[in-house]
C-alpha cells in the first residue's frame, strides 16, 4: 500500500508479464495502450469521475508483438509498464469466481475485509451487512455510469471482471470518447457484435450488479435476497435520475420541471442528426 493524506492507495503493474492470475496472455502491455491509460486515468480525475490514477509509465527494452486492429496483421511494438493505483482493485469478478466454485467460507472473508476496509459506514457486525454492501454498489455503480455517458466515455470492455466494487472506473483498455453524440459508438476494434457500444453502458451496468446478486445470495436469508431483488431494480430509477441532474447541469438548468427530460433527449436526438 501507498499512503498519502491518511488515504490508503493500492499498487498494481500493468504489462510486467504474467503472474499467478494470467490466462492466455502474456501479460505485457505495448507503448500506445499504457500512454493511453496513463493520460486518461488522469483527465477521469480532473472531470470529477472516480478512477484508478497513473503513479508511473516507464518503456520497457522489450518488444511485444499484438495485432492492434485483430485483422491478422501482428507487428513488433515497443513495451511499457504502467504504475497504476486504486483504493482497492477488488472487482465484482472477484466474488463471482469464489460463489461459482463453492469457497463460501472465503467469500463471506472476503466480503468481510472488503466491507471493513472500504466501506465504514456499514457496521462488519451487522446481520444486513451485505445487503447493505449491495445496495450502495448498486447506487454508486449507476453515478458512475451515468458520469461516463455525461462525458461521452466509452469503456469498450464492460464485463464483471472489469467492474470495481467501489464503483471506480478501472482497466483502461479499448475506451473511447466520442466525437460526437453517436449511441452505437464502439472504441473496441474485436466488439463485432457491438455488446459494449456506449447505448448500452447502462443496462451492461444492471446486467453485472445481477451477477454481483447471484455471487451473493448464498450469504443471504430469503428476506434479504427479495429486498435484494428490489435494490436491483430500483437501478435504472437511480441512474435515470443522476443522468438527468448532470445533463441538467450541462444545460443551466435550475428546479425542476416536467419537461426536462424531454429536452435533454431533443436536444441529443438532436446531435445525432446533425
Amino acid at each position: 500500500y501507498f499512503c498519502r493524506r491518511g488515504e490508503r492507495w493500492e499498487p498494481q503493474l500493468k504489462g510486467s508479464g504474467k503472474t499467478p492470475y494470467s490466462r492466455n496472455g502474456d501479460g505485457r502491455a505495448v507503448l500506445r495502450s499504457s500512454v493511453r491509460e496513463f493520460l486518461c486515468s488522469e483527465a477521469m480525475h480532473y472531470l470529477g469521475i472516480p478512477t484508478s490514477r497513473a503513479a508511473s509509465l516507464v518503456v520497457s527494452d522489450d518488444d511485444v508483438w499484438r495485432d492492434q486492429f485483430y485483422n491478422g496483421n501482428i507487428k513488433k511494438e515497443r513495451g511499457a509498464i504502467v504504475l497504476r493505483l486504486a483504493k482497492s482493485w477488488f472487482r465484482i469478478g472477484s466474488l463471482e469466481i469464489l460463489a461459482h466454485s463453492g469457497e463460501l467460507e472465503l467469500l463471506r472473508r472476503l466480503l468481510d475485509f472488503i466491507i471493513q476496509e472500504h466501506f465504514p459506514s456499514i457496521a462488519v457486525n451487522d446481520s444486513n451487512r451485505y445487503l447493505e454492501f449491495f445496495s450502495t454498489v448498486v447506487s454508486e455503480t449507476a453515478d458512475l455510469i451515468a458520469s461516463w455517458m455525461s462525458v461521452g466515455f466509452a469503456h469498450g470492455v464492460c464485463n464483471t471482471d472489469n467492474f470495481s466494487l467501489l464503483s471506480i472506473t478501472i482497466d483502461y483498455g479499448p475506451f473511447g470518447f466520442m466525437d460526437s453524440y453517436d449511441p452505437n459508438f464502439v472504441p473496441n476494434t474485436s466488439d463485432d457484435e457491438r455488446r459494449y457500444k456506449i447505448g448500452n453502458q447502462p443496462s451492461v451496468g444492471q446486467f453485472n450488479l445481477s451477477k454481483l446478486l447471484q455471487a451473493l445470495k448464498p450469504l443471504l436469508d430469503p428476506r434479504q435476497k427479495q429486498l435484494a431483488s428490489q435494490i436491483l431494480k430500483g437501478y435504472g430509477e437511480h441512474y435515470y435520475s443522476r443522468f438527468t441532474e448532470l445533463f441538467k447541469t450541462k444545460l443551466g438548468l435550475l428546479g425542476e420541471n416536467e419537461n426536462d427530460n424531454y429536452l435533454i433527449a431533443f436536444l441529443l436526438k438532436v446531435s445525432l442528426l446533425c
